[in-house]
């Protein structure tokens, strides 16, 4: 049962953009190195937010809940803005490079144009990011323990295969949407990404009771959009990136379900 959540999920989440590399992207080494360097720009951008949540939150009272929840949400905004930050970053970068490759071709044309740019960053960015979200839970999903036994949702890790899959695609929008508004100095389509960024991060990191998901937030977007996976058990922590990280004074996601796997196994013994 385990194994079949692990790899269902799996395909599920990483499934189709795997098949956008092999099918646009492996056989043209250029592109793999931009999808790299665009998978490491997220990095980056994923570590400074972290740490200076981290900070943040080491420099408040852990007992202090509202203020923890509220330091979680200025976590994922800050995240959301710092992300769009090294999304312009690179734009630049990889405008840089066209110029040199302009420079350095007999043609005087670049063999790559910044709308392919714009895609294989975008996914770049996605696959990353998506890695990240679902990086635990796969690892929890491989048990020992059957998910949904103690009359909590079922749905818990496929909702968040599928949302997982949503946030890489729309990475791969966002970046051809904020190159193409970079590149012809329309920059409401900038601003559109960043609102659609914030808006749906906010849309999803409601708190509520119990394990839940809101499968209306990223879909009803007019333009999709959704940068932050469902959220949690007790309404505790969300499955953003930050709380796979660091989550001081908040109920790890990947603890919950591991204690109780644990516990099934120590019943049944």
């Amino acid at each position: 049962m385990t194994l079949a959540i692990f790899f269902g999920c799996t395909f599920i989440a990483f499934g189709p953009v795997f098949s956008l590399f092999l099918f646009t992207i492996a056989r043209d080494p250029l592109r793999i190195i931009i999808l790299i360097a665009g998978a490491f720009f997220w990095l980056v951008s994923l570590l400074l937010s972290s740490l200076i949540w981290f900070i943040t939150v080491k420099a408040s009272d852990p007992r202090d809940e509202p203020l923890q929840k509220g330091l979680l949400i200025f976590g994922v905004m800050f995240s959301v803005l710092l992300q769009e930050v090294f999304r312009f970053l690179y734009y630049k970068l990889l405008r840089k490079a066209i110029e040199g490759l302009v420079a350095l071709s007999e043609d005087g044309c670049s063999p790559i144009s910044i709308q392919q740019m714009a895609y294989v960053a975008g996914v770049g960015f996605g696959l990353m990011s998506g890695t990240f979200s679902m990086i635990n839970l796969l690892a929890d999903a491989l048990g020992p323990g059957t998910t949904g036994i103690h009359g909590d949702s079922q749905l818990y890790f496929l909702t968040s295969a599928f949302m997982t899959m949503v946030l890489i695609f729309l990475h791969t929008f966002w970046g051809i949407l904020f190159f193409h508004g970079c590149e012809h100095q329309r920059w409401w389509e900038i601003t559109a990404v960043v609102i659609m960024h914030l808006a749906v991060s906010g849309s999803v990191c409601g708190v509520e009771p119990a394990l839940s998901w809101n499968p209306e937030a990223p879909w009803d977007v007019p333009v999709p959009s959704c940068p932050c996976p469902p959220l949690h058990p007790g309404g505790k922590s969300s499955h953003h990136l930050l709380c796979n990280i660091f989550s001081p004074g908040l109920v790890d996601p990947g603890q919950f379900w591991q204690d109780r796997c644990w516990g099934l196994a120590a019943a049944a013994s």
